[in-house]
């Protein structure tokens, strides 16, 4: 029997839709509409796909969204300067500044000057101390949102084996410290394996719940997961385009082969990714509550 899809898509549907309804809540009781800035330094066609993305939905969710684009050019203290002016808008709440960078400015010199109150990305390193020893923090979107899954789906993460392939600082470190701590929807023993684990089937077969970020299209074979595991599938690999040039993408699991073993299990497209910007949104909402 195939496992059951987690389907990101209706999930982050059903989160947007209590967005909506607390930012109405929000205007009519104190007056505030939560506020985004994205500033996106330059032309690459990804990050400006992804930039669009961002500024529709949060227009559609009733924010106050502001895109601000620079020319590729833009020297390091303009862009620092822009982002000091926005950390002392009231109007604004979140600020997201589109990565990557143009090669002469240094990404954490800029990310790290944003307020930490206004940082929904989740990657400054006060948040991230925050979320390591349980404080209330701006978790990372796709972390938060591979959460937010698990939760919704019923999925028992207390007391659960869970295995992290991959340790990026955007994927990887933070959702395994997400769902250790002593939280709903956390209580897990985790683990994380990555490039130099030895014998990287015998902890992926552990697994209860197996979240794979290894960025390696199929890296996941059906022989490494156990029966009736979960399985969150969060590659996003480009592999060919159709005849149409639309891309072809696929994960970072053995898909047709791991979805007859797991008992869930997320699809590629439609599963983590419609998360990410989701999450956003809620962090966006979350930090104009806190500030007023």
């Amino acid at each position: 029997m195939s496992a059951k899809l987690i389907k990101g898509k209706e999930i982050a549907a059903q989160i947007r839709e209590e967005i909506k309804e607390q930012v109405l809540e929000l205007k009519k009781l104190k007056g505030i509409v939560p506020g985004l800035v994205t500033i996106l330094v330059g032309q690459d066609p990804a990050s400006e796909s992804y930039v669009r993305a961002k500024q529709k939905t949060s227009h559609e969710l009733g924010f106050h969204s502001v895109q601000e684009t620079l020319p590729a050019d833009t020297g390091q203290d303009d862009l620092l300067k822009m982002v000091w002016q926005y950390n002392q808008d009231e109007k604004i709440h979140g600020i997201l500044v589109q990565l990557p960078l143009p090669r002469h400015i240094d990404e954490n010199k800029v990310l790290y000057a944003i307020d930490p109150d206004k940082d929904v990305d989740g990657f400054h390193p006060v948040n991230v101390g925050r979320m390591v020893i349980g404080e209330p923090a701006f978790l990372p979107c796709t972390p938060y949102g591979i959460q937010q899954m698990l939760i919704r789906s019923g999925v028992q993460t207390e007391g659960a084996e869970v295995v992290v392939v991959g340790r990026s600082n955007i994927v990887g470190k933070p959702i395994a410290n997400i769902l250790l701590q002593k939280a709903a929807g956390a209580n897990a023993t985790v683990t994380i394996c990555h490039t130099r684990t030895k014998d990287m089937a015998a902890h992926t077969k552990r697994a209860d719940i197996l979240i794979v970020a290894a960025g390696k299209p199929g890296a996941i074979t059906a022989d490494m997961v156990k029966p009736g595991a979960v399985v969150i599938d969060v590659g996003v690999n480009e592999i060919g385009r159709t005849a149409e040039g639309k891309r072809i993408l696929k994960g970072d699991v053995d898909f047709e082969a791991v979805k007859e073993i797991a008992s869930a299990i997320t699809p590629v497209p439609g599963g983590v990714g419609p998360m990410t910007i989701t999450m956003l949104m809620l962090n966006t909402l979350q930090a104009a509550k806190r500030k007023n």
